[in-house]
C-alpha cells in the first residue's frame, strides 16, 4: 500500500482534519478546492492518505480525553485507511494491527514496550502512545478508518496533568529523527494489515501475567488477564476465579 503524507503546521485535530475529506460520487477522495486545492489536484483513487501536523490546538484521545504535545517536538498525525473486507463486528483487528506496527517502528529504539488494553503503547509503566481509530461502516463491513496516533518523540518536559506520559528522548536521552520514525511506522503498518495479529497483540499486552489492581463500578479488586475478545472486549479473572467482561471505559487499571 502506497501512502501520501501531507505536512501540516497546525491543525486542530488530524483526525478532524481526515474526516472533513469529501467522498466524491467518482470514488476520489479528496478535500474542497477552496481549502487544499493543490493536495486535492495530486490525490489519487482510494489511496491511503498521511497528515502529520507539527501542532494540534485540540488534539484528543479517547473519549474525553486530551492529548498534550509541545509544537514541533512529536509526532501527531492521522492515517486514512481502506480495509479490505473487515466486518464490523471485527474491527479490533485494526486495532491490533495499528498497536503492533507502532510498537514495531518504536522497537527499533528501545525495549520494554507493551499495549496497554486497548491500544495505547507503554514503555514500563509510562504512556509513550495514544491511538484514537474512527470507523466508517458500510452495511455490515467498514468503508474506511481514521486512525490518529499522538507519539512522545521529542518532548523533554509534560506540563499537563496526565499521570504518567513518557517520551523516547526521556528514554534515550537523544532526539529521534521524526520524519524517519513516521516512515518506519507506515512501513510496519503495510506489513500488519490484512494479517491475523491475535496472538502477537495478546503476547505484549501491559499485565499480560500475574494479578494487578483494577478498578470499575464496584470499586477496587484484583485480577489477571484471561483473554481480548475479537471484538475487543477485555476479560479479567479476580482472585475469586469469576471472569468480569469489559467494554472500553468500563474498567481500570490502577496504574
Amino acid at each position: 500500500m502506497e501512502f501520501k503524507i501531507i505536512h501540516i503546521q497546525e491543525t486542530d485535530s488530524t483526525n478532524r482534519w481526515l474526516r472533513s475529506l469529501e467522498s466524491k460520487d467518482s470514488g476520489i477522495i479528496g478535500l474542497t478546492e477552496a481549502d487544499y486545492p493543490e493536495i486535492l489536484k495530486s490525490l489519487e483513487l482510494n489511496q491511503s492518505l498521511v497528515v502529520w501536523a507539527e501542532y494540534q490546538t485540540a488534539g484528543r484521545g479517547c473519549g474525553t480525553n486530551t492529548w498534550e504535545s509541545e509544537r514541533g517536538k512529536n509526532l501527531t498525525f492521522s492515517v486514512l485507511l481502506h480495509p479490505d473486507g473487515v466486518a464490523a463486528n471485527r474491527q479490533f483487528q485494526i486495532s491490533m494491527q495499528v498497536s503492533l506496527a507502532l510498537c514495531e517502528a518504536l522497537g527499533r529504539h528501545i525495549g520494554d514496550l507493551s499495549i496497554k488494553w486497548p491500544n495505547d503503547i507503554y514503555w514500563r509503566n509510562g504512556k509513550i502512545a495514544g491511538i484514537l481509530i474512527e470507523n466508517r461502516l458500510q452495511g455490515t463491513t467498514i468503508r474506511d478508518s481514521i486512525v490518529g496516533i499522538g507519539l512522545n518523540v521529542n518532548q523533554r518536559e509534560f506540563r499537563s496533568d496526565a499521570p504518567n506520559p513518557v517520551s523516547l528522548w526521556q528514554i534515550c536521552e537523544h532526539e529521534i529523527d521524526r520524519e524517519q520514525l513516521l516512515h518506519d511506522f507506515l512501513e510496519a503498518l503495510n506489513d500488519c494489515l490484512g494479517r491475523d495479529m491475535r496472538t502477537q497483540y495478546l503476547s505484549m499486552l501491559y499485565r499480560r501475567r500475574g494479578f494487578h489492581p483494577y478498578t470499575d463500578k464496584d470499586g477496587a479488586f484484583m485480577a489477571e488477564i484471561a483473554d481480548v475478545e475479537d471484538d475487543g472486549h477485555l476479560v479479567l479473572r479476580d482472585e475469586e476465579g469469576q471472569e468480569r467482561r469489559y467494554a472500553f471505559k468500563e474498567v481500570q487499571f490502577v496504574i
